[in-house]
């Protein structure tokens, strides 16, 4: 049987692959291989939905750490399912249309491992049970984002844009990893399905709203809500078959996918109501009114995708307030918000990607996105005048699209959400459908400038680079297929209600019951009633703000450019790098000294710190061995040789000091009766010893330094304290019982290890896996300061912009 860890591997497996099959089959185009990897993985999916669709779920588990409570467990329900199919449908259609949209000269082999990583790592996301795997598999999104976004690295706004997705994305997901571990401090759990079952026994924890707060962090920079947004424009200056696979299918529907799964567990929480649907909200406005001001295609989309993502993000805010009621008739009218959001997370899917493969195409064939160029392409591209009227058209939420049909249910669930008696809904809940109405507007307005700005009007050749021409067949196929798509779910919408949105309802509303009772008939004509004249108000008002832009859009200038979040998030990044420039050119000095009086001070500090604050320090003779005067005369004698040692006036007399000290240690252990490390300590300090005396030869005359009273000061005082917590420690941890003594499992160190020495037991087997770690990050760093070596930049490259 189907296994879904491997629809998670398999891209991981071929994404190694491809760089030697490039290599070696240069006379096709490696697209076409990779392009089976989403295909198939789509098809094997497609399988699965009959037994999804009757409430049927997968799991497998691999024994990862289980010891923490960490396995690889993946999870395959009606939720997951979406998410899945969205990320190979859509994906097998993204690296069919970069076939044809990237040269053959451009680094294909870099390209298709990159989004074949990208890919593995979103299904890892939506198909992992496990909290930590997520969280892994969530931060792998983000690094293989950032190479997709940097691909074209020799362009500055390239590399800008991609630093700025992976700061924002990556500190949410440190903030949510918190959250996660605040979660298994409360229910004992890092399993998903475990946790859901549970928390109706923990929502009291004092832990409960914190682990909320930083869950949804994560989710809001990963899905650009507000304030978080401002990363989404910026990488636009990704190639366009990344911006349509990053914007409609995968990294920013990542945390939408996280607040569904979540619903579940803190859903009936007021804070987690007001924050999803408020931030929601906000964002869907913020979004459409900023997109209306852009003049660049690919922009417009990423504002236009923040709204969407908004509005989406609102839905299930709005649908979670159903938990609160529990169970009942009055209760699944709140849910058909959720409802709402799913079905409108598939139809942006299809009429985002088609249009970011329209503008795409234009950028392409024409060497332009800015709408100031751009006007009267239809006569021209016919083709992909169709596509981009369907897609806009779908945004806009007009008939006959599938858009219409979600606009429609978001509509019905802000004016629904007024008549919740809980949350102090009833006071302020018009805020909803009024806020919902307004961002619908400029979201008409912006959808027609697509249209009229690039299609419509004259042509304007003489500011175009290229001829305007129709786009290559194989370049329309995708887009026409995502297009057929919007089309065909507006006449066929319950098919996909029943088998795909329904299984997803169970999922967030595992309880309560019957989940065919929480799936709506979906229809083009719901009656005259407020949602339609939400509707037929949005047009006329849009299309009078259309056609009036030019006299209102000088407001966009009423803010100054430096009080925008974007020169916010700039400030503090300049700020950020210059701070901590002065700290480490404050203790970078390039001075050894210097950072051993860091490394002991901090030592001292922590170490002697913790022993004294904890009381640790104790000491109680009576229990000692008897010290024998033999011991006592060693003793001094390392003592003088270490003392001898800082007066020394040559490096021999200093080397054959250090080896008095050494030699000591090995009587010790000879006297201890631990003849295995008596020898191995011969053995050291005379190839130590040896080492020194050959080195003499090509070192300078040692002469002595001149060094200031205030440094000798220094170092005297660092000494003596690293000795005197050393010593300390040792005679207290003969007394130490406030942890578990880990030294327990070497009692049976023949019955783990099978060695009857303990030595060798510890140094090659309990301590193995650590030395191998140790020889592996050595092993990295010598491959890294190789190709830094070998991969210097050549003469030609000196010129690359920075």
């Amino acid at each position: 049987m189907f296994s879904v860890t491997f629809a998670i591997i398999i891209p991981f497996i071929i994404a190694a692959l491809v760089p030697l099959i490039y290599r070696r089959f240069k006379f096709f185009h490696i697209g076409w291989f990779v392009m089976l990897v989403p295909i198939t993985l789509f098809i094997i999916l497609a399988r699965l939905i009959p037994s999804i669709a009757s409430g049927k779920t997968f799991v497998h588990t691999y024994k990862w750490i289980p010891a923490l409570d960490i396995n690889f467990t993946t999870y395959l329900d009606g939720l997951s399912m979406i998410l899945g199919l969205l990320i190979t449908g859509v994906g097998s259609l993204v690296i069919l249309y970069s076939i044809f949209y990237l040269s053959t000269k451009e680094s294909l082999q870099h390209f298709y491992c990159y989004l074949l990583l990208f890919m593995g790592a979103m299904l890892g996301v939506v198909f992992s049970d496990n909290l930590m795997v997520l969280y892994v598999f969530w931060e792998l999104t983000s690094v293989s984002s950032f190479l997709l976004i940097a691909f074209w690295h020799h362009r500055k706004g390239s590399r800008q844009g991609a630093q700025k997705a992976m700061l924002i994305t990556v500190s949410g997901g440190i903030a949510m990893l918190v959250g996660f571990i605040m979660l298994h401090m409360i229910t004992g759990s890092f399993s998903i399905r475990e946790i859901v079952a549970t928390i109706g026994n923990f929502t009291e924890h004092s832990l409960f709203i914190p682990a909320m707060i930083l869950v949804l962090l994560g989710a809001f920079t990963k899905s650009a809500q507000f304030p978080f947004h401002i990363w989404l424009p910026d990488a636009m200056e990704a190639p366009t078959p990344v911006s349509a696979y990053l914007h409609s299918a995968t990294m920013v529907k990542a945390g939408i996918y996280l607040v569904a799964r979540f619903t579940p567990v803190f859903g009936g929480d007021q804070i987690w109501f007001w924050t999803v649907s408020g931030v929601g909200m906000i964002t869907l406005f913020w979004g459409s009114f900023n997109a209306v001001r852009q003049t660049d295609l690919k922009a417009l989309l990423a504002y236009s995708t923040v709204s969407q993502l908004g509005l989406i993000m609102s839905l299930l805010g709005l649908g979670s307030i159903a938990l609160q009621f529990g169970y009942s008739n009055n209760s699944i009218l709140y849910t058909q918000a959720t409802f709402a959001a799913l079905f409108h997370l598939i139809n942006h899917s299809t009429f985002k990607g088609a249009l970011f493969m329209v503008v795409g195409i234009v950028d392409h064939e024409l060497g332009t996105r800015d709408i100031r160029r751009l006007g009267g392409l239809m006569a021209f591209m016919p083709f992909t005048f169709t596509v981009a009227v369907i897609g806009s058209l779908s945004m806009a939420g007009l008939p006959p699209f599938n858009g219409f049909l979600s606009k429609e249910m978001f509509f019905t669930a802000t004016v629904q959400i007024m008549k919740a008696d809980v949350f102090s809904v009833q006071s302020i809940g018009i805020i909803f459908p009024v806020v919902a109405w307004v961002a619908s507007v400029f979201t008409f307005v912006y959808c027609m400038i697509i249209i009229f700005k690039t299609f419509l009007g004259p042509a304007q050749p003489e500011k175009l680079d290229k001829p305007i021409h129709e786009a290559p067949i194989g370049m329309l196929i995708a887009p026409m297929i995502l297009a057929a798509f919007v089309v065909g779910i507006f006449f066929f919408p319950n098919l996909l209600g029943a088998y795909i949105l329904q299984p997803a309802m169970a999922s967030i509303y595992p309880t309560f019951g019957n989940p065919a009772n929480l799936t709506p008939s979906i229809s083009a004509w719901h009656g005259l009633n407020i949602e339609l004249l939400m509707t037929v108000g949005v047009i006329l008002i849009g299309f009078i703000l259309f056609n009036l832009l030019k006299k209102w859009k000088p407001i966009y200038g009423l803010l100054s450019s430096k009080y925008t979040f974007n020169a916010y998030y700039n400030n503090l990044l300049s700020f950020a790098e210059k701070q901590s420039t002065i700290v480490t050119n404050g203790y970078m000095t390039g001075l050894l000294r210097d950072y051993l009086v860091y490394i002991y001070a901090f030592f001292i500090l922590t170490v002697g710190g913790f022993f004294f604050y904890s009381g640790a320090f104790s000491f109680d003779p009576s229990t000692n061995a008897s010290i024998r005067v033999y011991e006592v005369i060693l003793v001094g004698v390392m003592a003088i040789a270490g003392v001898a040692m800082l007066f020394a006036k040559s490096r021999m007399t200093a080397t054959l000091l250090n080896g008095v000290l050494g030699y000591s240690i090995a009587v010790f252990f000879v006297i201890f009766r631990a003849p295995d490390l008596a020898l191995t300590q011969l053995v050291v300090e005379s190839v130590t010893t040896a080492l020194f005396l050959l080195a003499f030869s090509h070192l300078p005359d040692w002469k002595k330094e001149k060094v200031s009273t205030k440094t000798k000061m220094t170092n005297a005082v660092v000494s003596v304290g690293v000795g005197l917590v050393v010593v300390l420690v040792a005679l207290s941890v003969l007394n130490y019982d406030q942890f578990d003594s880990i030294s327990v499992y070497f009692e049976d160190a023949y019955k783990l290890a099978g060695g009857a020495n303990i030595v060798n037991a510890i140094l090659g087997d309990f301590r193995g896996f650590d030395t191998m770690l140790e020889v592996v990050v050595l092993f990295i760093a010598g491959l890294g300061v190789y190709t830094m070596i070998k991969l210097r930049a050549k003469k030609e490259d000196a010129d690359i912009e920075n």
